[in-house]
C-alpha cells in the first residue's frame, strides 16, 4: 500500500511549487521513515479496535504506514482513523489515498477527515477551565509529521496554547503538545520533529508540559541533516521521538541512529538511564549517541552547582555593531573605548588591538558599556567543522589600565561576577572548565547547533567555587593554556565515570 501512496505523493510534490507548500510548512515523510515510525508502537493487549490520530496528515503517508503495521497484527480487526488537514491542495489526494488503503486492507477501516485548523478547533478542550469539553475525544495512538514554520506570537495557534508558547513559536511543537493532549492515558505517540526543542529557554514551557504529561521512551537520530525528507532540501536537524502518556518515568530510554532516511537496516542502538537523558528543572533532553557521551554526562552530573549558583553568569555581548555604525571607530580617539570581537580571542587570551576595523566605540549609552574588569570571553558562534564548540579567552582588566569602560560585540559571550569583579584565579579556573574536552563534549550533547547559548551554559553543572579557584591557581602556575593541560587539571576533580 505505502509504495502506491508515495508514488501519488511524489506526483503531487512535482505539481505544487515548493513556495506554495512552504506556506503550510509542508514536508513529506519518506517511505522508509514512515515505516520505521509505525513499527515503534507496541502491540495493544486485549483490543480488537484501536483509534488513531494523524494531525497534519498531508497525503496520508503516516496513516498508511500505520495501517500497514496493523496488517501484521491478527488481534486487531478494526481501525478508527482521524486525520486533520486544512490544505485544500492536498485534501483530494488524502481522500484518494485513504480510500486506497481502506480498499486494500484486510482490516475494517473507518476514517474521518477534519478540515478545520487542528489547534484552534480544540483549544477550548486544551484549556478546559475556560469552557471546553471536560471529556474530549482521546486516541490510543497519535502519529505525526507536523508543519515546520514559525508563527507570530499573536497567531491564533500561539494564543490558543499559552501554556507551551514563549515568544514567536514554531508550529511543530504546538502540534506535538496538542498531540500528547489527545492521547489516552498510557497511549503512545510517535512524531518526527526538529531537535531544537531539546534545550534553551525558548522551548522551556513546551518541555515542561511535554515531559510532565508524558515520558520519552525512544529517540531516533539522523547522522545526515539533509537526507531525512525525500525530494526536499531541508537542513533542519530532525529526530523521531516516541512518547507515552504517563507520569511514570521509564528506567531507560532507547536511542538509535541511522545515516539517513534510507539506512534503517544499519541502525546503531543504545539504552541510557532516563535520568541522564531528561535532566534538571529546565527539562533539557541530552541526545547521547554512544557510551562515551554517557560517560561525559555521568562525570559532569556529579557537580551540583551552576554558574549563577557560584555567583557568576554568562551574558551576551552588548553592542550590535551593524546597528550602531555611527559610534564605531577604526582607530583610538578621545573618549573611545575598546570593542571586543570574537577575533580578539587568540590562544586562550584576549589580544587587543589587532588592527581590525571598528575596534573602538564612542558612546555615552550605558547599555553599550560595561566596567573594565576581569571576564572570561567565549565565542558565541563557531563553524560546524571547527574542532571545538566552546572557544574562550581570558580578559584581565589590569592589562588595560587606561580604560574604565569597555564594550563587547554581541557575537561573543562573557562571564561576569554577579556581585563584583571576579578574581584572577576564578577567571583562570573558569577557563579550565570551558577549554576542557569534557565541557566541550558536554555542550555538543546538549546543543546540536553551532551557537553557544548563554541560557544553556548558565544551567550546566560546575564544581563549587573553591574547586574552580584551585583549578585556576594550578593553571596560573603552569602558564600552559592548552586543552590538554586543562584536561589534566580538571581530571583531578571529576575523575573517570
Amino acid at each position: 500500500m505505502l509504495e502506491k501512496i508515495i508514488e501519488l505523493t511524489n506526483l503531487y510534490i512535482d505539481s505544487i511549487p515548493k513556495k506554495e507548500r512552504k506556506k503550510y510548512g509542508q514536508f513529506f515523510t519518506s517511505m522508509e521513515t514512515a515505516r520505521f515510525m509505525a513499527n515503534l508502537y507496541e502491540i495493544p493487549i486485549g483490543k480488537s479496535c484501536i483509534t488513531v490520530l494523524d494531525a497534519g496528515a498531508g497525503s496520508g503517508i503516516l496513516s498508511c504506514a500505520f495501517i500497514e503495521w496493523v496488517e501484521q497484527l491478527d488481534t486487531i480487526t478494526e481501525i478508527e482513523l482521524t486525520c486533520y488537514e486544512n490544505d485544500e491542495n492536498v485534501l483530494g489526494l488524502l481522500r484518494e489515498n485513504l480510500e486506497y488503503c481502506k480498499k486494500h486492507s484486510t482490516k475494517k477501516i473507518k476514517y474521518n477527515i477534519q478540515t478545520e485548523n487542528y489547534i484552534t478547533s480544540q483549544y477550548l478542550d486544551f484549556n478546559c477551565m475556560i469552557g471546553g469539553n471536560f471529556n474530549p475525544t482521546k486516541f490510543d495512538y497519535v502519529i505525526g509529521n507536523p508543519p515546520y514554520m514559525k508563527i507570530p506570537k499573536d497567531a491564533p495557534e500561539a494564543i490558543a496554547m499559552p501554556e507551551v508558547c514563549y515568544g514567536a513559536p514554531n508550529m511543530y511543537f504546538i502540534f506535538a503538545a496538542m498531540g500528547l493532549f489527545n492521547l489516552k492515558d498510557n497511549g503512545e505517540m510517535v512524531y518526527i520533529i526538529p531537535r531544537s526543542w531539546t534545550s534553551g529557554a525558548y522551548f522551556k514551557r513546551f518541555r515542561q508540559y511535554f515531559l510532565t504529561e508524558g515520558r520519552l521512551e525512544h529517540v531516533h537520530l539522523f547522522v545526515s541533516r539533509d537526507k531525512v525528507f525525500d525530494k526536499e532540501n531541508v537542513l533542519q536537524e530532525t529526530i523521531i521521538i516516541k512518547m507515552r502518556k504517563t507520569n511514570i518515568s521509564p528506567v531507560q530510554v532507547k536511542i538509535t541512529s541511522s545515516k539517513s532516511n534510507k539506512d534503517f537496516d544499519e541502525i546503531t542502538s543504545l539504552t541510557v538511564p532516563y535520568s541522564l537523558v531528561v535532566s534538571g528543572e529546565d527539562y533539557y533532553v541530552y541526545l547521547v549517541t554512544d557510551d562515551d557521551d554517557v560517560s561525559v554526562l555521568k562525570r559532569l552530573h556529579r557537580f551540583n552547582q551552576t554558574l549563577p549558583g557560584i555567583g557568576v553568569k554568562m551574558k551576551t555581548g552588548l553592542t550590535v555593531d551593524f546597528r550602531n555604525l555611527d559610534i564605531l571607530r577604526d582607530e583610538e580617539e578621545d573618549g573611545a573605548i575598546p570593542l571586543f570581537y570574537s577575533q580578539h580571542i587568540k590562544q586562550g587570551k584576549v589580544q587587543f588591538p589587532i588592527q581590525k576595523e571598528h575596534e573602538y566605540v564612542v558612546t555615552d549609552q550605558r547599555g553599550l558599556m560595561q566596567d573594565n574588569r576581569n571576564y572570561l570571553f567565549v565565542k558565541r558562534f563557531t563553524a560546524k567543522e571547527e574542532p571545538r564548540r566552546l572557544q574562550c579567552g581570558i580578559y584581565l582588566a589590569k592589562n588595560y589600565p587606561q580604560y574604565t569602560k569597555i564594550s563587547t560585540q554581541n557575537k561573543i559571550n562573557f562571564i561576569d561576577g554577579l556581585l563584583g569583579e571576579m578574581s584572577e584565579c576564578l577567571v583562570y579556573g573558569l577557563y579550565v572548565l570551558f577549554n576542557s574536552t569534557l565541557y566541550d563534549e558536554y555542550y555538543r550533547i546538549l546543543n546540536g547547533s553551532t551557537q553557544v547559548n548563554s541560557t544553556e551554559v548558565n544551567s550546566m553543572p560546575v564544581p563549587d567555587i573553591k574547586s574552580i579557584q584551585e583549578m585556576g591557581r594550578k593553571l596560573m602556575k603552569t602558564k600552559d593554556l592548552s586543552e590538554k593541560n586543562c584536561d589534566l587539571i580538571l581530571e583531578g576533580y571529576c575523575g573517570e565515570s
